[in-house]
């Protein structure tokens, strides 16, 4: 099994910024690809960004290009997801998952492992 815990979730205003991180952790965990997602309320949850293993390649929703960057360093862990220019419309639940694979993925069902979540606000 694999456990994947998200931080750094806040509140902020327009055009603030925020770093979310997520660890992930556990026997199974190797050369995993990571991923993040959000899910406002009465929403359906919502692919943002991914990373493969080695870190290289990265692909992104289109309503966060160019605002939000998710890395990884040699260590591998954690993920981060940098987030810059909010709008109110990214206030969300965001969740980190973890593959089995290193490629990377854009859909939920690409993804094995899940954390709990962590809100990020933005008002106006």
């Amino acid at each position: 099994q694999v456990q994947v815990v998200e931080s750094g979730g806040g509140s902020v205003q327009t055009g603030g910024s925020l770093r979310l991180s997520c660890t992930a952790s556990g026997r199974t965990f190797g050369n995993s690809a990571m991923g993040w997602f959000r899910q406002a309320p009465g929403k359906e949850r919502e692919f943002v960004a991914s990373i493969s293993w080695s870190g290289l390649t990265t692909t992104y929703a289109h309503f966060v290009k160019g605002r939000f960057t998710i890395s990884r360093d040699s260590a591998k862990n954690p993920v981060y997801l940098q987030m810059n220019s909010l709008k109110p419309e990214d206030s969300a639940v965001y969740f980190c998952a973890a593959r089995k694979t290193d490629t990377v993925g854009v859909s939920a069902s690409d993804f094995d492992y899940w954390g709990q979540g962590t809100q990020v606000t933005v008002s106006s």
